[in-house]
């Protein structure tokens, strides 16, 4: 499963991979899991089209994490994501799942 998160204030930002072990993604599309960083990785993501990509950490197997959905989401299944992936993106205060399709 592809994780991609731009939160880049997220401890669990890895190279705009989520490393945490488990996601929940809330009611709202938010992302319970964030947990400030104590230093901001820089966004480079708005140059992803560019001569100079940023770089990604490698994805992860989607048996290694667990996520959890309470939103009203087409991928929601019974309170778990089945989506091939999900983005988070950097809006407000928290990650919010852009992945998200209404029922």
């Amino acid at each position: 499963m592809d994780i991609r998160c731009r939160k880049t204030s997220c401890a669990y930002n890895d190279r705009y991979t989520c490393k945490a072990k488990e996601i929940l993604i809330k009611k709202n599309l938010e992302c319970a899991k964030f947990e400030k960083a104590n230093k901001p990785a820089e966004d480079k993501t708005k140059w992803m089209f560019t001569d100079n990509p940023p770089k990604y950490a490698p994805q992860r197997d989607s048996a290694t994490i667990g996520i959890g959905c309470n939103a009203h989401c087409l991928f929601n299944c019974d309170g778990k994501c089945v989506a091939n992936g999900i983005t988070l993106n950097d809006i407000n205060e928290k990650p919010l799942c852009v992945t998200f399709l209404r029922k």
